[in-house]
């Protein structure tokens, strides 16, 4: 069974918190103030926020920036993961990743289903990773934002649960490109 292991320091990361919407504002964007009140509760620490239009080029742009910036280590966007004609954010997240990691929607649905039903089915969360930068796309409502980090990002994102986690392969997921 999964636990955290207390005899290790804990490691705070950095994470960088994207919405996506054509509507909100930093004054009306719930999720996004959701994910940054619950990163820093955990002791992660928000590297920047930003707000991007339902537009393809755009949220890949933004991507690529965090991806190339050496002080963001995670991405977590909001909104845009459905399956209407402005819902593009999962095309771009595939756009720019290396490895998709395929389990981490899947588990999401599963978790959703739970509380949701079959509406889960609407829901196309992802998450992967680019040039060392873990990347992970939530649905726009914050109980989403919610069940996205308290049930699975908050755990792989902390270096002492075990049995594994993602933050102890930070150091390794680059090294395709070494010599």
């Amino acid at each position: 069974m999964p636990r955290i292991d207390e005899t290790r320091p804990f490691l705070a990361v950095n994470i960088a918190v994207l919405t996506v919407s054509d509507t909100r504002t930093e004054a009306d964007d719930k999720s996004g103030q959701s994910l940054i009140d619950m990163i820093t509760r955990d002791g992660h620490k928000v590297a920047t926020r930003k707000i991007v239009q339902d537009d393809k080029d755009a949220i890949v742009a933004q991507l690529k920036a965090w991806i190339a910036d050496p002080s963001v280590d995670v991405v977590i966007s909001t909104g845009g993961t459905g399956v209407t004609g402005r819902d593009v954010t999962p095309e771009a997240f595939h756009e720019v990743y290396e490895k998709e990691i395929s389990g981490f929607g899947e588990l999401f649905r599963f978790l959703s289903y739970q509380k949701v039903g079959t509406s889960t089915i609407q829901s196309r969360a992802t998450s992967g990773v680019a040039g060392g930068t873990y990347l992970f796309a939530l649905p726009g409502s914050p109980s989403a934002c919610r069940d996205g980090w308290d049930d699975i990002i908050k755990h792989q994102l902390d270096n002492r649960h075990r049995p594994c986690n993602l933050v102890e392969l930070m150091p390794r997921l680059q090294e395709h490109l070494k010599g």
